[in-house]
């Protein structure tokens, strides 16, 4: 700590306390309940980022947190902070680390219950709302608990990697509570008998076994422990393979990566290799219905080492008090000899891409092109964000390399997730080439978001799939249906309304190469490239995913595996 706590109030507290966890941009809406401490973060070393909507801050702060650790956002009481709860219970699911900051009604305020604006039943409703979407919360009604409190709902938010709630009534913001800075809490360590018992028991399991594999989840990406999976992979000689959430968190060239596995969604070769596997080693994998390939994978979880942040089990043993950097950083430092393993299959590579410039544009050639573009040499890294639907489900089909990432909120699958998201990420980067894909209905829930881009002079690449209605229920509910349909927008005039950007109306390949060529030199303005598909057009993957999903959708029914 810089400061002597003993002068700061406890706004100026939290400030300095988010930026000790690296928080460097808080994103949100000012209002009335939250002016004062709005005033105190703009005159502070914090940049506060002011986005449309409180939702699309919550995307935003999400996104910001999952590339550089931790993310905040500062939204004002009831209206603003209900309005968020869809961001937040995404980040909970996902596990992206975001201190959610909430004005309320001042203390003196509430004396006889009174009706203030913004209230909903009672004074505690909010609070008690985000208790249920958060890994910790604190009402911050106490001076002499206050920093105390600051400290403990942000060390959980560092710990869990899960949002946590802050609540400052207006009338304590400049509160002096005149108390030191509480004591630094250790960081809590895994049992050391315990470790070693685990670590050697997995060490076992995979120098016995014939056929070793890796699947690698996103909590790999969450707590940085990308370099020791690569050690442990490479130093036993193990084939890799990663769940769609954890797309991109190993780079998707490396020789002992295999692919996406995803059940009967995925390749055939990577899903019969990894089911085959007589040792998979699981690692900071969720077990979602989605990765999971809707619940079509054979593996039997009896056999699998599975390590997340929250469990351990080997086998049919359940190791407790062991946290997942400690098992993943002790096994990485053995010298395994583990068996030589039948050739695996190496990450699939389309035919060279041949431009066909009269033809009408397909979200697969799409694809094809932008996989292309990710190939090329560049100074800066390369960010994909992928909403919900066939923008996610045809992004699989890129290559993420060495400096790539790739996000998408493939659990939770909340849409209009990409353009608020783009916008966090390219403050966290300024110097990332950032490319949203987007489908026209997630578009209209959240695009205006592009405003916000077009404000800070970000160079977001936002691509439209323009099929005039939601092309993944059109295929899980099949039929005529006008629900399934939205309102035909002219994406790439928005530029024009906006006051800034530039738009690219897109219909055959040739026009989406030309588009896309020059979005990317473009380095001052964010671009929109409205690619207009047929109504019936997707990707191999949604039509694997429809055939599977279909019969459940339609007649609430499980699927046979």
């Amino acid at each position: 700590m810089t400061l002597q706590a003993e002068n700061l109030s406890i706004g100026q507290y939290l400030i300095q306390r988010l930026q000790d966890y690296g928080i460097a941009d808080v994103f949100g809406i000012p209002g009335d309940y939250v002016l004062s401490f709005y005033t105190m973060l703009e005159e502070s070393p914090l940049n506060t980022v002011g986005c449309t909507r409180e939702d699309c801050a919550g995307f935003a702060a999400d996104a910001y947190a999952r590339v550089n650790g931790m993310g905040a956002l500062c939204v004002t009481y009831c209206v603003g902070g209900l309005s968020v709860c869809n961001s937040i219970a995404g980040a909970y699911a996902e596990k992206s680390p975001v201190v959610m900051i909430t004005g309320s009604p001042g203390l003196r305020e509430r004396v006889h219950n009174p009706l203030l604006h913004h209230m909903v039943r009672d004074f505690r409703t909010q609070y008690d709302v985000f208790e249920k979407l958060c890994v910790a919360g604190a009402e911050l009604d106490d001076s002499q608990t206050a920093f105390r409190e600051i400290d403990r709902v942000l060390a959980a938010c560092q710990r869990f990697k899960r949002p946590v709630y802050l609540e400052i009534p207006r009338d304590m913001v400049h509160v002096v509570p005149g108390t030191p800075a509480p004591a630094p809490q250790p960081e809590p360590r895994s049992d050391p008998q315990v470790l070693a018992e685990a670590v050697s028991e997995a060490a076992a399991r995979i120098e016995a076994a014939k056929q070793p594999v890796l699947l690698v989840g996103v909590e790999v990406h969450r707590f940085g422990l990308q370099d020791e999976v690569l050690h442990l992979a490479e130093k036993a000689n193990i084939p890799m393979a990663a769940t769609m959430l954890g797309k991109g968190v190993v780079a998707e060239t490396h020789p002992l990566y295999m692919g996406l596995y995803e059940g009967a969604l995925g390749r055939e070769e990577v899903t019969k290799y990894v089911e085959a596997s007589d040792c998979v080693v699981m690692l900071g994998t969720f077990m979602t219905d989605i990765n999971l390939g809707i619940y079509t994978a054979e593996l039997n979880i009896g056999d699998c080492i599975y390590a997340t942040s929250e469990q351990l089990r080997i086998r049919h043993h359940h190791f407790h008090e062991i946290r997942l950097q400690d098992f993943i950083g002790e096994l990485s430092k053995r010298d395994l000899k583990s068996s030589h393993p039948r050739r695996a299959p190496t990450e699939w590579e389309p035919e060279s891409f041949e431009l066909q410039p009269a033809a009408p544009i397909t979200v697969s050639r799409m694809i094809r092109r932008l996989d292309e573009q990710l190939a090329e040499p560049s100074e800066n890294d390369t960010i994909v964000i992928a909403d919900i639907g066939d923008a996610l489900f045809a992004s699989t089909e890129l290559t993420t390399h060495g400096r790539s990432e790739f996000l998408s909120p493939a659990y939770y699958t909340s849409m209009g997730f990409a353009v608020p998201a783009s916008l966090g990420v390219q403050i966290a980067q300024p110097e990332a080439r950032v490319v949203a894909i987007v489908g026209d209905g997630a578009f209209q829930m959240t695009g205006m978001e592009l405003s916000s881009l077009v404000r800070g002079g970000l160079p977001v690449i936002v691509i439209v799939l323009d099929n005039g209605g939601y092309g993944t229920e059109r295929l899980l509910h099949p039929g005529d249906y006008e629900f399934n349909d939205v309102h035909s927008w002219q994406h790439h005039k928005l530029p024009e309304v906006l006051g800034g950007g530039h738009g690219y109306d897109i219909r055959t390949e040739g026009e989406f190469d030309q588009a896309l060529t020059t979005a990317w030199a473009e380095r001052s303005q964010p671009s929109i490239l409205q690619v207009r598909l047929a109504e019936e057009d997707c990707s191999a993957s949604l039509e694997r995913l429809a055939e599977m999903m279909s019969k459940t959708v339609i007649t609430g029914k499980e699927t046979s595996s």
